[in-house]
C-alpha cells in the first residue's frame, strides 16, 4: 500500500460507501480490480472488458449498500468476485464463447452475490421499459408526469406550465395520465422477454 492511502477493514469501507466516502469507495476499486482483471484475461477476455465487468459489479454492490440491502455473509472481494464472475459468464454465453450452462458451472459460495445480481438486471429491465413507455407516452402526459415525479415540481407550477384551470383539474389529469402510463408499462412488460 502506497504512503498516504489509508487501509480499510471491510466494516469501514461499508460504513465509508454508507456515508458518501469517496475514498473508501476509491480505495476498494483499486484494492480489488487486479483480481477481477486477472478472472477475465484467463477467461478469453481482455483488460478493457474487465474493467467494464467490474464497474458493473462495483455498481451492483455500491447500490445494495446505500440502499441498506446488502447482506453480507463473505468477505467484500469474494462478493465482489462472486458478481463479475458471473456477469463475465453471462457476458462470454452472449458471445458464444461458453459452451457450458450458466447454473452448471462450479456452484457459487452462497454469498447472496446471484439474487442481488438478478435484483439489480430486473430493476435495470425495469427503468428502461418505464422509460420507453413514458417517451411513448406523448405531451402534455409526458411532462406532467416528468414534472411532478422527476423534477419535485408542485401542483401549482403544473398547474401554471400546463395552462390548466386549477390544480385539482392538473391533478386530475396527471392521474389520468399515470394510469396511460401503468396500461403502457405493464403491456410492454409482459411481452418483454426475459433475459
Amino acid at each position: 500500500m502506497g504512503k498516504g492511502q489509508p487501509s480499510y477493514t471491510d466494516e469501514e469501507l461499508l460504513a465509508g460507501i454508507r456515508h458518501g466516502d469517496d475514498r473508501a469507495l476509491a480505495h476498494m476499486y483499486r484494492q480489488y480490480l487486479p483480481t477481477v482483471i486477472h478472472l477475465v484475461t484467463q477467461n478469453s477476455g481482455t483488460e478493457d472488458e474487465a474493467k467494464d465487468i467490474y464497474q458493473e459489479g462495483v455498481m451492483v454492490f455500491y447500490e445494495k449498500v446505500r440502499e441498506g440491502t446488502l447482506e453480507l455473509s463473505c468477505q467484500i472481494k469474494t462478493y465482489l468476485y462472486a458478481v463479475c464472475r458471473r456477469l463475465w459468464l453471462k457476458r462470454l454465453a452472449e458471445k458464444g464463447r461458453y459452451g457450458g450452462r450458466l447454473d452448471d458451472h462450479e456452484p457459487y459460495l452462497e454469498t447472496g452475490a446471484e439474487a442481488d445480481l438478478a435484483d439489480a438486471e430486473e430493476r435495470d429491465r425495469q427503468f428502461a421499459l418505464m422509460s420507453e413507455a413514458l417517451g411513448r407516452l406523448g405531451e402534455p402526459c409526458r411532462s406532467l408526469l416528468e414534472g411532478f415525479y422527476l423534477l419535485d415540481k408542485s401542483m401549482q407550477q403544473l398547474t401554471a406550465e400546463h395552462g390548466y384551470t386549477n390544480a385539482d383539474n392538473a391533478k386530475n389529469q396527471k392521474y389520468k395520465c399515470l394510469v396511460r402510463l401503468k396500461k403502457l408499462f405493464f403491456t410492454q412488460y409482459k411481452e418483454e422477454p426475459l433475459p
